[in-house]
């Protein structure tokens, strides 16, 4: 009984998380069971303290039914955030709400062989700096760049193809892990607490060192056969005769689109004379540094780099094209780091859709920036590890290891 328990507690504790506040009839409904059991599971969690009644919904007509949400303290997450060269440690509450500041730290991942170790390592100790117990850790979710299954736990760009990188960090840590591609959780962040909630079907971008997709297709996540579905960066659109330093082929959209690409093209410039407020010190500064130093240029009216954006907003729009082509989207989200700057992006995309796309597929599609910005991967890894919040136990039982019929019973 009490593994039936368990997992009941654990649905219900999962869809609150999601849904924030819900009802008892709305509990009913997604963990698929009746209401008698859904109250006997609710009360006892309550009894638990974790969860507590948060009053009446709003009328609808009749009777207002009592709504739930989930105590703050009662559990959190490690959401870890990796770019080719920054990574971002949190830890994170059942709302969503940073429990620790923010640890950022410079971490190639390309070129440090110990980028693996240092990472377990951070991440613990960032735990055992927190001061919470890991009994109340649900587990860590990473998202980071590249080809990446999840299911493998495999990062096949970054990685050693046969390291297990969540069992890995497993060992050093005792926590369930949980690893993706940082441009789907980008849209898992999208589309459980930004602007694809509720879109059936949603792109959002992810723009970054690279520019990355992430898929949502009648309503859920689109990962592809083995998780590599939406390597938007890859599709070649030019003949530039650029190699890509990730697929090692030429004429890829990150080859004129990317933030590096920004980066690089500003210094060029710099160096070539043309008039900007931006300074010989973006020559010094980091790659990180020096992207901010554009894009305060850009928001400054600085023509050199509203230039450089509209230039790469423009090519990528010509990407959103075959996607509005492809699969006529309701809406592309504009999402990560590179949102940020705004709705600078918004006009040369736009203009691209004009010249490249159907007016009558591009007319039906929304372009929006993304509410979540740059925290939307962070945000994306800590849903992540929610998402498999039962997993340990279903496995259990799809492998025999709990007898039980439970999970189409009532009892």
């Amino acid at each position: 009984m009490s593994e039936k328990k368990d997992l009941y507690k654990k649905a219900i504790i999962k869809q609150l998380y999601f849904g924030n506040t819900l009802s008892l009839a709305d509990l009913s409904e997604r963990i698929y069971k009746s209401l008698p059991l859904t109250t006997k599971i609710l009360q006892e969690l309550i009894k638990e303290e974790y969860i507590d009644e948060t009053g009446f919904a709003p009328s609808s007509g009749g009777r207002r039914p009592l709504t739930y949400s989930l105590k703050p303290g009662i559990l959190y997450v490690v959401s870890v955030a990796m770019d080719q060269f920054v990574t971002r440690i949190v830890i994170m509450d059942m709302h969503n709400h940073y429990i620790t500041p923010v640890e950022k730290f410079e971490l190639d991942i390309e070129k440090n062989r110990n980028a693996l170790d240092e990472l377990a390592e951070k991440i613990n100790n960032h735990i055992n700096n927190s001061g919470i117990t890991k009994t109340k850790i649900a587990g860590i979710g990473i998202g980071m760049p590249g080809f990446v299954d999840g299911g493998k736990g495999a990062n096949y760009s970054f990685f050693e193809p046969d390291t297990d990188i969540p069992g890995y960090i497993y060992e050093r840590t005792g926590l369930d892990v949980f690893i993706d591609n940082d441009s789907s959780l980008i849209a898992l962040a999208e589309l459980r607490f930004g602007k694809a909630i509720n879109k059936t079907n949603a792109m959002v971008i992810n723009i970054g060192w690279g520019v990355g997709l992430g898929l949502i297709l009648n309503g859920n996540m689109f990962r592809g056969y083995n998780g590599f579905a939406g390597e938007f960066s890859h599709i070649s659109l030019f003949t530039n005769n650029k190699l890509c330093s990730v697929c090692g082929k030429t004429g890829c959209l990150e080859t004129e689109t990317s933030l590096t690409v920004i980066v690089e093209k500003a210094r060029q410039a710099i160096s070539n004379g043309k008039p900007s407020v931006l300074r010989d010190q973006i020559f010094n500064a980091d790659i990180e540094t020096a992207f901010g130093m554009i894009m305060k240029a850009a928001q400054r009216g600085d023509k050199l780099a509203i230039d450089l954006f509209s230039e790469a907003g423009y090519n990528i729009g010509k990407g959103v094209a075959i996607l509005i082509h492809l699969l006529n989207p309701e809406i592309i989200i504009l999402s990560g780091r590179g949102s940020l700057a705004g709705k600078i992006w918004k006009a040369p995309i736009q203009q691209s859709l004009n010249e490249h796309c159907i007016p009558r597929l591009a007319a039906s599609t929304e372009i929006e920036l993304s509410s979540l910005g740059y925290e939307a991967e962070l945000i994306g890894s800590a849903a992540l590890v929610m998402e498999n919040y039962e997993q340990n136990l279903l496995s259990e039982i799809a492998q025999g290891e709990i007898q039980t019929d439970f999970l189409f019973g009532e009892s």
